[in-house]
């Protein structure tokens, strides 16, 4: 089974950025491709890898409610979950090591809940051929209460460097053990810091119980690359972020 990493924080944390460098840290360290999962809604993990979308669960999913609602024919007499099978498979983007399943979103009232389902079954059922996994959710909690995976081996929670970020890891924090998650290992890591602004930061999130696994440095490379539309996955190795994403990453002993 596959060493599965989940991303969770508020929004506009760095939380996909996060996830892209650690996908990064992966196929440069350790062997094996990896599975992403973009289980946002408002997909983009996709650009930050440097990859473009062809198909999302969500679009599968209603394609599939319109074959069934219209008696349409299915290839070799297909059963409807055999054929979504099928479509999920080929909806996987495959890049340089790194395979991306992205749940998109939906059309119509409540189905977010229903392509969550899908995406939790089919991370399972793909995590038996990959040796690691790297969810990168959406931002907030409820995600949670949906569990996209059945199991987290390390989640890592984002924040920025505000208090307000600080609160919302511990939240996030304190509703893992309420529902009692299958999670192995939580810690925090605060993004964009400046100087040593994390530092008190850092204490308060320690006070609650929490894990920080490390600061990362506001970086202006990451800003540059953002603007011009490049994808983080081609930060040099010298830029500031990716040599502290690697030493954090390297202290969590990841198999």
């Amino acid at each position: 089974m596959a060493y599965v990493i989940a991303f969770a924080g508020k929004g506009g944390t760095g939380k996909t950025s996060t996830a892209s460098l650690t996908i990064r840290y992966l196929l440069k360290n350790r062997r094996g491709p990896v599975l992403a999962v973009d289980a946002d809604s408002n997909a983009c993990l996709n650009e930050a890898i440097g990859v473009k979308v062809h198909a999302t669960i969500g679009q599968l999913r209603e394609e599939s409610l319109d074959t069934i609602r219209g008696g349409g024919d299915r290839p070799g007499g297909m059963s409807t979950e055999q054929l979504f099978d099928y479509q999920v498979q080929q909806s996987l983007i495959e890049s340089r090591g790194c395979d991306l399943l992205v749940m998109g979103r939906p059309e119509g009232p409540g189905c977010y809940c229903a392509a969550n389902n899908i995406i939790r079954k089919y991370t399972d059922k793909l995590s038996e051929t990959y040796p690691y996994v790297v969810v990168d959710n959406e931002a907030g909690m409820e995600h949670l209460s949906r569990r996209t995976t059945h199991k987290v081996d390390l989640l890592i929670i984002v924040s920025d460097p505000t208090v307000k970020g600080i609160l919302t890891a511990q939240r996030i924090h304190a509703l893992v053990e309420e529902l009692r998650l299958d999670v192995d290992k939580r810690v925090l890591i605060i993004n964009r810091v400046v100087g040593s602004d994390g530092e008190s930061l850092k204490k308060m999130a320690e006070k609650s119980g929490i894990m920080v696994a490390g600061l990362l440095p506001q970086d202006e490379m990451v800003f540059k690359f953002d603007l011009e539309g490049k994808p983080l996955m081609e930060l040099p190795e010298d830029a500031k972020v990716m040599q502290s994403i690697f030493s954090i990453l390297d202290s969590l002993e990841i198999p």
